[in-house]
């Protein structure tokens, strides 16, 4: 039996009988459940992170992700199925490692993978033959073969052979209550056959299908398509709320209608502007590499031209709410309700909320913030409190914006208190109507 093959069929043996130690680097959305998956399978998971206060949290069986209960955590910490630990040593005696920390923009719309580029340099120092590294943060294609492949080629061993190396990217939609890491679909792209079956061998045990693609750029691709497509059709609504606004038509009630055709239409809708980690970035990392080959990438960044528009159309919809009021935007007060970037979740990351908060500043509002998953964001080095909601806070501002459209949020409440919102959601369809108006964006 050659090498190749006996490290290959080792590792594999030691997955499916569950005798493999698993790493995960990066305890955020994407890992923290991947974590838990992978020690409900009954694999012994060593959590890696490089924040000292995410790991105390986890130490003491609690839990700071939506998706992942304390209860989950506190089962693998005390069967000691999971441990959570700063310490990147531990990798020395783990038999896979999966890459799970942020790849965000530049400030210059250029991919970021610093934080991919540290883990690597530390999986290096321990990289071993039998080993499996897996990335899974979303990255532009070639990241895997042109990046990864040689910094850990330089130890001498031989992806294929000695060690294995593979890309699947995540697929992480939070506070999803239908889909979540065990039951989304797990696409795998290695550097090689073996490498493929080693990473879809792990992903089987604790995800309930693995889709095999030919190479690991193409696994990249697949991830930069879905929240490409995603970006470019929520560009092509929030033109056409650009459009109706200016031709007097409710672009929702246009969506809805289109929407009872049952082929060839699916349905998005507009908004203040795109949030999270994926959608807002994703596409950059695309038309970034695609440049770097000398293709411009028009149809992308026009989308993303479009929805960068959005947060100042907000505003300016309630510029105009509140002249129909003879209320200037400059000194009147605006409550914002909802500041994470989309519902039922407390995540910041690239909320549309922030930069509508900073756009009202600009013009001389006064903002105050409600939202029932948040209690305090940091803007400009400054923390700020954010507000439960209640019938004081509605009545002593001048007008109400919704930009996140929590269910927790007593809509019923916020119509009978209100002077006047502005809603970018569509939140108040179907709820009681109030006193007071309702500008859609």
């Amino acid at each position: 039996m050659t090498t190749k093959t006996s490290n290959a069929s080792k590792l594999i043996d030691k997955l499916n009988n569950r005798t493999a130690t698993c790493a995960v680097i990066g305890l955020g959305y994407v890992g923290l459940p991947l974590a838990v998956e992978l020690g409900k399978a009954g694999f012994n998971v060593i959590g890696i992170d490089v924040s000292a206060s995410k790991i105390d949290i986890l130490k003491n069986g609690k839990s700071y992700i939506i998706d992942v209960s304390c209860d989950e955590v506190k089962k693998l910490v005390d069967k000691k199925l999971f441990t959570p630990t700063t310490d990147f040593s531990l990798l020395e005696d783990c038999d896979t490692v999966n890459i799970c920390v942020p790849t965000p923009l530049r400030k210059t719309k250029e991919p970021d993978i610093s934080y991919v580029l540290a883990a690597a340099t530390e999986i290096k120092r321990f990289l071993h033959e039998g080993q499996l590294v897996i990335l899974e943060s979303t990255t532009y294609p070639g990241t895997t073969d042109e990046v990864l492949l040689p910094l850990f080629e330089e130890t001498g061993l031989i992806s294929g052979e000695d060690f294995f190396l593979a890309f699947s990217p995540e697929r992480v939609d939070p506070s999803n209550p239908v889909y979540n890491t065990k039951n989304i679909p797990k696409v795998v792209g290695g550097i090689t056959s073996n490498c493929t079956m080693a990473a879809k061998t792990l992903y089987s045990a604790a995800v309930d299908t693995v889709v095999e693609v030919s190479s690991p750029r193409t696994a990249e691709m697949v991830k930069l398509l879905e929240n490409t497509f995603r970006s470019v059709n929520i560009g092509l609504v929030n033109e056409l709320c650009l459009m109706s606004d200016s031709l007097g038509v409710d672009v929702w009630e246009v969506i809805d209608a289109a929407a009872t055709k049952p082929f060839g239409f699916m349905p998005f809708y507009p908004g203040p502007g795109l949030g999270g980690h994926c959608i807002p970035i994703d596409p950059y990392y695309l038309s970034w590499k695609a440049r770097v080959h000398g293709f411009e990438p028009r149809f992308i960044e026009l989308a993303g031209e479009i929805n960068r528009r959005m947060p100042e159309h907000v505003v300016n919809k309630t510029q105009d709410a509140l002249n129909e009021l003879s209320k200037p935007l400059k000194g009147s007060k605006v409550l914002i309700l909802g500041i994470a970037y989309k519902k039922n979740v407390d995540d910041l990351r690239e909320s549309p909320a922030l930069e509508i908060v900073e756009l009202f500043r600009k013009k001389g509002a006064e903002v105050l913030m409600c939202d029932p998953h948040v209690d305090e964001i940091v803007l400009n080095d400054k923390i700020e409190k954010v507000y439960d909601l209640s019938a004081d806070i509605i009545k002593q501002s001048d007008i109400s914006v919704v930009v996140t459209n929590h269910d927790a949020f007593d809509y019923d409440l916020i119509l009978d208190n209100a002077a006047v919102i502005v809603d970018s959601r569509n939140a108040l369809k179907g709820v009681k109507s109030g006193k007071c108006a309702v500008v859609k964006i």
